[in-house]
């Protein structure tokens, strides 16, 4: 590798990481939600009724921008926080019904943002794609390196 190339892939990858956020946040922002907020949302599809500390875990941020995400959401009237019933110290996010239906329009700018990026490569390059960045993410994460089966893969969110 010549000096000149050393970190060009390094720099398309952020940069592509990049474009993909400002493009997903331009068809968020029509619904009303700013970058990361789809990522609570729709872990709380997933499965609703979670605490701060697990979303900071799920989303692999710390917990004062769960913490801040929240609230904004709370404010919005996307979701509520409920004191646990096992244990009163404990807060868990809940969707409202609000939220809930604003599921659809998050995986729809999901799906396009996709599809826009995707553009031009058929599904082996997708799935090849899909499996170079989970190794990425694993190496970068120190955590052992696990294939997926070959599927389709899952919506990307920024």
């Amino acid at each position: 590798m010549s000096k000149n190339s050393r970190g060009t892939t390094l720099n398309r990858l952020q940069t592509a990481a990049r474009l993909t956020r400002t493009a997903l946040a331009a068809r968020l922002i029509a619904h009303g939600f700013y970058a990361g907020q789809e990522q609570v949302m729709i872990a709380l599809s997933l499965e609703d009724g979670l605490t701060p500390g697990a979303l900071s875990n799920r989303l692999g941020v710390r917990p004062p921008t769960v913490t801040k995400t929240v609230a904004r959401l709370q404010a919005q009237g996307m979701v509520e926080k409920r004191a646990s019933t096992s244990d009163q110290r404990q807060a868990n996010i809940h969707l409202t019904e609000k939220g809930g239906e604003a599921i659809k329009a998050i995986e729809k700018a999901l799906r396009k943002t996709e599809k826009q990026a995707f553009k031009g490569l058929d599904k082996k390059d997708q799935k090849q794609m899909a499996k170079l960045l989970a190794r990425i993410e694993a190496n970068l994460s120190d955590v052992d390196f696990v294939e997926e089966p070959d599927e389709a893969p899952e919506a990307v969110s920024a």
